[in-house]
């Protein structure tokens, strides 16, 4: 059991509208994808070329306090309030698909932006799919 699952389980409120595997699972890939677009930017900042990739560190770096500050919201499931729930998913699959955009084409030379690219994609996708679920 992870401890988003247990803090839920915990909450006299319990997960209220939300489908509980699915914020779970969205919660889980915001801080993923965070801590790998940090990861992404540090390593960019760090090459050479690193000139030639600030538009993919600035993708990241947007990416990475969008997808933390969702997590940080999903979190307090106590005070969900489903326009603010939607709106930060929105702005999160947004930020984490323009993050996978920019990192993709740089996979190719530079493993890191493969890696993020990926996280991203997750992120976006989990966040597609709770969105998906509020709307029911």
């Amino acid at each position: 059991m992870t401890h988003e699952l247990s803090i839920l389980d915990a909450h006299p409120l319990g997960s209220g509208p939300i489908d509980r595997s699915k914020l779970v699972e969205c919660i889980q890939s915001c801080f993923d994808c965070a801590q790998t677009c940090a990861g992404c930017a540090d390593v960019c900042l760090s090459e050479e070329a690193a000139a030639e990739l600030t538009k993919c560190i600035h993708a990241t770096l947007d990416c990475f306090d969008i997808c933390a500050a969702t997590g940080k919201i999903l979190s307090r499931n106590g005070s969900i309030n489903g326009d603010i729930t939607r709106a930060v998913l929105q702005a999160c699959r947004t930020a984490c698909k323009t993050c996978a955009e920019e990192c993709g084409p740089q996979g190719f030379t530079r493993r890191h932006c493969a890696v993020c690219a990926g996280a991203c994609r997750r992120c976006e996708q989990t966040c597609n799919t709770l969105l998906a679920s509020l709307a029911q």
